[in-house]
């Protein structure tokens, strides 16, 4: 459970406190095929560069 559900405090209050902004708050990294995709290929370069 987060602060803002246990007391009680609306998000933009939480958001003001802890000097965030609201769709940072809300943000939610979406993952695609294709970033994994990528993700594998850097790092296959890199373990090739380390030989």
């Amino acid at each position: 459970m987060n602060a803002v559900a246990q007391y009680g405090v609306s998000i933009a209050l939480a958001c003001r406190a802890f000097e965030i902004s609201e769709t940072c708050y809300r943000y939610s990294p979406v993952l695609s095929d294709e970033n994994e995709e990528i993700a594998d290929w850097l790092e296959r370069l890199t373990a090739n560069k380390r030989t």
